[in-house]
């Protein structure tokens, strides 16, 4: 068994956080998306994991390297131009040969891990076996029609979805999906749609398998998606100070405070993460934060937010919450005359202010 993980594209919807970095490496907890998928394959005992990505930035290899850190083989394959998951498929080939493989989009999350799908896969002996979530918005998806227990069609991103079920971001093939992702035509987006390569195998006899995830998974690609997934993974933290908290601060709850950082005179509220050599002065930290390393917050209060690193917090009198805020962030208070509103905004960024 074999894993393959897409981190390619562009992340447009989670703009402007992806103009500077790749989506796949926005941290959730304050650790990397992609680094849970990894996990994820690593603790389900795969030893091989390929992992396409934008054939013009090695940030991903950089940032992930070699697998040695996990126990594993990682091996990068390029993608040239975006052109669909069925794509990604296609490029994998070669590294995948005539194994079983797990195909595990980047982006996604599942509480739980994958070896318990992996395993199901196996006993089935299915030629094809898709992970199904319910969700409110099917029509984001690629949506599956069921019969009697079986998968009988799946579309893309339909305009009236034929149930309430999401085809996740986990799918478990054989070797002959290479024949359907061989055999399909680009839709009209001009991508090569994984769910036309599953309707290929359905047209043509091959069996397919299904199993619901009955916990929670997310697609983080939408900001509202990350801020959830970083609750829920904060939700199941063990708590644990490795950096300085002084007498005057209360840290309550599952709190994770990083070696070298320093709670004065706070409160910080969890689940929550602070990371390293961050400064937490005069302020409140409210359930459903993580603080990126050597961040600086100061007479000022965060909750249910992703801050990234090296940004600074200061002197806010309102609290700052539903928020992600990119590396190295300044929010301050205004100094001097007239008592204003004042932004330096990048492309596609969105602000609320009372």
């Amino acid at each position: 068994m074999k894993a393959l993980i897409a981190s390619g594209g562009r992340g447009t919807r989670l703009r402007p956080i992806t103009h500077t970095r790749n989506k796949h490496l926005i941290p959730i907890a304050n650790k990397p998306i992609l680094h849970y998928a990894i996990e994820a394959a690593a603790n389900a005992g795969i030893k091989d994991i390929a992992i396409v990505v934008n054939a013009d930035s090695d940030e991903v290899p950089k940032a992930m390297g070699d697998g040695s850190r996990w126990n594993v083989r990682v091996t990068y394959i390029p993608q040239a131009t975006p052109g669909g998951l069925a794509q990604v498929v296609a490029l994998a080939e070669s590294f995948i040969g005539n194994d079983r493989f797990i195909f595990y989009l980047g982006d996604n999350m599942v509480v739980g891990g994958v070896k318990r799908f992996i395993d199901e896969f196996e006993k089935s002996k299915c030629n094809c076996f898709l992970t199904l979530a319910a969700v409110k918005d099917p029509e984001r998806f690629g949506v599956p029609e069921l019969k009697d227990g079986r998968i009988v069609s799946v579309e893309e991103k339909p305009k009236h979805p034929k149930s309430n079920f999401a085809v996740a971001g986990i799918y478990l093939y054989d070797h002959h999906i290479f024949e359907a992702v061989k055999a399909i035509k680009p839709s009209a987006r001009g991508e090569l749609e994984i769910s036309d390569a599953h309707q290929y195998l359905i047209d043509k006899g091959y069996k397919i398998g299904y199993s619901e995830i009955t916990g929670w998974w997310k697609d983080t690609g939408k900001p509202t998606d990350l801020l959830e997934a970083n609750r829920l993974v904060l939700d199941n933290v063990t708590p644990a100070i490795y950096g300085e908290v002084d007498a005057k601060s209360v840290v309550a709850g599952k709190v994770i405070v990083e070696a070298g950082a320093k709670i004065v005179n706070s409160v910080v509220r969890g689940p929550a993460i602070i990371g390293e050599h961050c400064l937490i002065e005069d302020s409140y930290i409210g359930p459903f934060s993580s603080i990126g390393n050597n961040t600086v917050v100061k007479k000022s209060e965060v909750e249910y937010s992703i801050i990234l690193r090296d940004c600074k917090i200061l002197n806010i009198g309102i609290r700052l919450e539903g928020s992600i805020l990119g590396n190295e962030v300044e929010i301050v208070e205004a100094s001097g005359k007239p008592l204003v509103h004042r932004f330096m905004i990048g492309d596609q960024s969105r602000v609320e202010v009372v």
